[in-house]
């Protein structure tokens, strides 16, 4: 942790120190709206995914506007929440091993807490820590809908995992969790909806074997950002996970959009300071790899479409000019991180600006809950 903070609440952004992560209030309040005008009137409900963002700030928000809950991807990024008070929290992953059960039926005394399975040996240990707690816990089974990650393939493993699940007391068998994580990020929407569409398909086939065998399938769960209203009208899906939509990287931005898609706003930057300028076409900043994620590629640069982000190293970033002078010492730039999840991680605090004054610093108090 920094000794020194980039900013305060009052102050003018121009005095933010660098590398700062910054979020434009304006643009984020924006994006949150637009999400829940997105569910509102639909059978479908938002459960935020808090991987984004690491911030019970940011969930209080999603919360108020009417988010379900809130998804979480580590048992210590959960408990973080349940700390600010989140009371709805689904773990999109695996769990295994005693410590984390233990502490998961911890959570589960304080919260609704949930969990996939994608094995028979997962529910086998969720349900000996849970009786040995006292604890209930919704579980939901992971299908593989194409993104060739965790997951029982769609029909007959899904079911035998379902009907174990159900016999599970005290779990609950919740529903099935079908994200196609994948298709978030292919380029074109005829694409994006071809692989929803297979999804879907998988989905509807899986819950419909389940049912048959007597079995009540809730939730169907899954979708992000890149693909959510595709779920939102399939008639099968009746919860999305989306959660880079409130600060949209570029990566995300990257995506060619159809008619149909809500556009998002970016609202997260890496806020940067040119340290040298050793060429006329070419300067350096102080952000680099431990700065921003180039995990999904290198940043963009807001509203400077003549400069290109070249490359990173630990504490550099090389900034190139295809159009006249590079960028003058002192001045200051703002990146658009390729990938926002893993650059939120790399900060302890967010500072929120409205027009040109800093109006909150917010914790990203989850900010390396990784175990």
């Amino acid at each position: 942790m920094s000794p020194w903070k980039a900013a305060q609440p009052g102050d003018p952004l121009s005095r933010v120190d660098t590398p700062a992560l910054v979020l434009d209030l304006d643009a984020f309040e924006r994006n949150l709206q637009r999400m829940a005008d997105a569910v509102r009137g639909s059978k479908v409900r938002l459960r935020a995914h808090a991987k984004s963002h690491k911030c019970p700030e940011i969930a209080r928000r999603q919360l108020a506007l009417g988010a379900t809950g809130i998804c979480c991807q580590k048992v210590s990024e959960a408990a973080v929440f349940v700390d600010a008070g989140v009371e709805d929290i689904l773990i999109t992953n695996q769990v295994v091993g005693d410590a984390k059960l233990v502490r998961l039926m911890a959570l589960a005394k304080r919260a609704r807490m949930g969990v996939l399975v994608d094995h028979p040996a997962q529910l086998h240990a969720l349900a000996s820590a849970a009786r040995a707690a006292q604890a209930a816990l919704d579980v939901y089974v992971e299908v593989d809908v194409g993104s060739g990650r965790c997951g029982v393939p769609p029909g007959l493993a899904a079911i035998r995992l379902a009907e174990l699940a159900a016999d599970s007391s005290p779990l609950r068998f919740a529903g099935l969790h079908c994200y196609h994580g994948r298709a978030q990020h292919l380029r074109t929407p005829a694409e994006r909806a071809a692989a929803i569409t297979y999804a879907v398909v998988a989905a509807a086939e899986t819950r419909a074997a389940i049912e048959a065998r007597g079995i009540p399938v809730p939730i169907v769960t899954g979708a992000g950002t890149g693909t959510f209203m595709h779920e939102r009208d399939s008639g099968v899906f009746n919860e999305i996970q989306a959660g880079s939509y409130i600060f949209m990287d570029r990566d995300y931005a990257d995506n060619q959009r159809s008619s149909r898609d809500i556009v998002f706003e970016h609202a997260l930057f890496v806020r940067s300071t040119v340290m040298s300028r050793p060429s006329a076409l070419r300067a350096v900043v102080d952000a680099g790899l431990k700065a921003s994620s180039v995990d999904s590629g290198m940043p963009g640069i807001w509203q400077r479409p003549e400069l290109r982000y070249l490359k990173a190293a630990d504490e550099h970033g090389l900034i190139g000019s295809e159009q006249g002078a590079a960028p003058a010492l002192g001045e200051t730039l703002m990146l658009i991180p390729g990938h926002c999840d893993p650059t939120v991680n790399l900060y302890d605090e967010l500072v929120c600006y409205r027009g040109e004054t800093v109006e909150a610093v917010w914790p990203i108090a989850a900010r390396g809950a990784l175990l």
